[in-house]
């Protein structure tokens, strides 16, 4: 996910089986682990364009966490005002501001979302000069996935520091401005930051500092830094006449010193980058690099991705959440979104990456994601749902479902309705037009009808300003003979509760031996279709290959996790006396829901109507379950792993999940990946590691079609 103002993309898991071309597979990585000068790329050192609204040289320590600054600043700003107002972290105080050589006054002002706000006047064109520093926060490495997203303080720490855009480590000039970082850090730490590196230097002998240099000539929205005891590895990708991408990994020496980790996420980005260079236009920057982060980040940002160190090993990682954080230097961070008026980034990002690795894998896997989004979309509680158009960054499940899931699945729609061919043109179009320019959905909306030469405004309207989703359901199916040979009347009867949705929606019928697909359009709360068939039908099903965001039936809803995830009011029963286990039981379920858990004893269980979740031991949990009349464990996550964890719900409906650990250090093992797997019915965990997960089965219900009589509408 595109690092923004709050920050990004699940981590599924999703293979991408193409391949990138063997003659960008022959160069070798680099190992660069000491140096004295590197210059970034040929022709870096060219003479350097009017200096940058702003221009940071920055010493960090983060042994002793204490970072100083010289920010040189050229506010963008518009006329009467004479003033410079800007915020920093109340942990940074600042030393001396000047402007042309003299010394200007700094006023402290109101202190605003955590930040101090500061005051300096301006007096012509000149730049302000301001120093300052100060003792960060120390790095909060014990953070889950949920809290990274929110706004976080600069921090350091001699195992990673990150100073985030938001943080304010630096007074911002404007809302987009170009800038230039200097930062030099001790001999055994590395720093990177977003932009063409145009030189670093660093001692061979491991004493002294390493110095590194960074400019950022487009409009960007903020700089974030990260610094780290990391190995370099970098290899050349060549691109066309132009010159070639720095392809980088910036990793721990654990991480570095794995048999062919650093040399495979290099590979696999310059495969990503040659994939979207072709989809969309030319990459828009000069490098590109992965970043260990000691925290679970999973953040994009221009000209890097930084991943937590934790999950970088994994196989999917590269395989799917790799490809999502690349695509952002297009859509994100190459075009920008307006904010104010929706992020369309995230699902467009999610449909040409997350969902095209799947289609890449197989029409099956395809459905099965688009299945996924609409399950995670039936699981959300159903009052106070926000529109697509509300949508600005994901900080909960509940907005995952909807600016990922429904996002992407209104570009699926998009391209039926406009055809393939024409929804490449928009996408290109887009990119040609917007590049380095802040776009809304009017924009992207603009660029698919001058595509297609037809009007969106219906399409757009409905799915990014109504909240919720289409209910739709066949209430009749009838055929009889119609004129001619072999020739059978059909007629379906499709209602919508309302207010309608104009939607183009597959219908399957079934016959003895075949099935077919026909596109039907309804445009009211009632429509009577009439299809004209070769063989007689047996049964028909809405949508079975679900390609339109709508609510799914009873029967196509198994239980899945992210019911509990995102529960207003979810319930805990914990199966023991045991200190240690319950206290792991308590951290399993806080890491699991959105919001806090009442603890109540098993018998109640059945009460009342909200989610339960169960933790105890095997034995425990196998008692547990059949006073409560629930069904037993079930054959899928028998004697399997050091944990499991299934749904379920008990006779009268009370949806139930349920956690079966052998010991509290079980417990604490899957607390962390757990909500990562909202999507399944069911899983098995050995430690940390999730050895086996699957869904229950729900195919859904095929109605059969009447015959022998006359259709009549």
């Amino acid at each position: 996910m595109r690092r923004a103002a709050t920050a990004a993309a699940p981590l599924a898991a999703i293979a991408d089986a193409s391949m990138w071309m063997s003659a960008l597979l022959a160069p070798m990585a680099v190992a660069i682990t000491a140096f004295v000068l590197i210059v970034a790329l040929p022709g870096a050192a060219r003479a350097q364009a009017a200096a940058p609204a702003l221009q940071l040289d920055v010493t960090l320590d983060p042994a002793t966490r204490r970072l100083d600054v010289v920010a040189d600043v050229r506010p963008q700003i518009a006329p009467p005002a004479r003033d410079f107002d800007f915020a920093l972290h109340p942990s940074l105080r600042i030393e001396s501001a000047s402007s042309a050589g003299e010394s200007i006054p700094v006023t402290a002002t109101t202190r605003r979302h955590g930040l101090q706000g500061w005051r300096v006047p301006l007096a012509g064109s000149a730049p302000v000069r301001l120093v300052y520093g100060g003792v960060l926060p120390p790095l909060a490495a014990r953070l889950d996935h949920r809290e990274v997203l929110q706004a976080l303080p600069p921090m350091s720490a001699p195992e990673g520091s990150f100073l985030s855009a938001g943080s304010g480590w630096y007074p911002q000039p404007a809302e987009r401005f170009a800038y230039r970082v200097r930062v030099s850090v001790p001999a055994g730490q590395r720093a990177v930051v977003p932009g063409r590196l145009e030189q670093e230097t660093a001692p061979a002998d491991g004493t002294g500092r390493y110095r590194a240099s960074f400019d950022f000539p487009h409009p960007a929205d903020g700089v974030d830094l990260m610094a780290g005891p990391w190995q370099v590895r970098e290899r050349l990708m060549p691109r066309g006449a132009g010159e070639p991408i720095r392809l980088r990994t910036y990793f721990p020496a654990t991480l570095d010193a794995a048999p062919g980790l650093a040399d495979g996420y290099l590979t696999d980005s310059a495969r990503y980058l040659e994939r979207y260079a072709r989809l969309i236009g030319p990459y828009p920057y000069s490098e590109f690099s992965v970043v260990a982060s000691p925290l679970p980040t999973g953040f994009g940002m221009a000209t890097l991705t930084y991943l937590g160190a934790d999950i970088l090993p994994l196989p999917f990682i590269r395989a799917t959440s790799l490809g999502h954080e690349i695509l952002h230097n297009w859509w994100g961070n190459g075009v920008f979104v307006d904010y104010a008026r929706g992020n369309w980034s995230e699902g467009l990002t999610t449909f040409m990456a997350d969902y095209a690795f799947k289609e890449d894998d197989s029409p099956a896997a395809a459905r099965e994601m688009r299945l996924g989004w609409l399950r995670d979309f039936a699981a959300l509680p159903r009052d106070g749902q926000p529109t697509l158009r509300d949508f600005r960054a994901r900080t909960h499940g509940s907005e995952a479902a909807i600016g990922y899931g429904k996002a992407a699945m209104l570009f699926v729609m998009l391209r039926d309705t406009i055809g393939a061919d024409a929804f490449a043109r928009g996408v290109a179009l887009f990119w040609q037009h917007q590049r380095f320019r802040t776009a809304s959905w009017d924009a992207l909306q603009a660029a698919f009808e001058q595509a297609s030469g037809r009007s969106l405004q219906a399409f757009f309207a409905q799915w990014l300003e109504r909240a919720g989703a289409p209910q739709v359901r066949i209430v009749r199916a009838t055929s009889a003979s119609a004129t001619g040979p072999h020739r059978i009347r059909l007629l379906v009867t499709i209602e919508q509760a309302g207010p309608a949705y104009a939607l183009r929606l597959p219908l399957e019928i079934a016959h003895a031996s075949r099935s077919e697909l026909r596109w039907v359009d309804l445009a009211g709360p009632r429509t009577d279709v009439e299809l004209v068939l070769d063989s007689p039908p047996a049964g028909v099903r809405l949508d079975p290959d679900m390609r339109v965001w709508r609510t799914l039936d009873a029967s196509q809803l198994p239980p899945i996790l992210r019911q509990w995830i995102v529960a207003p009011a979810p319930r805990l029963t914990i199966l023991s006396d045991d200190a240690a286990f319950r206290g792991a039981a308590v951290d399993a379920a806080r890491s699991l829901f959105e919001r806090p858990a009442t603890l109540i004893p098993p018998g109640e269980a059945r009460a009342g109507t909200a989610p339960v979740l169960v933790v105890g031991r095997p034995a425990d949990v196998d008692a547990a379950l059949a006073r409560i009349g629930a069904p037993s464990r079930p054959s899928e996550v028998a004697a399997r792993g050091s944990a499991q964890v299934w749904t379920t719900a008990v006779a009268d409906g009370v949806p139930l999940a349920v956690i079966s650990a052998v010991d509290a250090d079980a417990l604490r093992a899957l607390a962390r990946p757990l909500p990562h797997y909202g999507a399944q019915s069911w899983l098995v965990f050995d430690g940390r590691r999730a050895i086996a997960r699957g869904v229950w089965p729900a195919p859904g219900t095929l109605l059969q079609v009447q015959s022998g009589t006359t259709p009549t509408r």
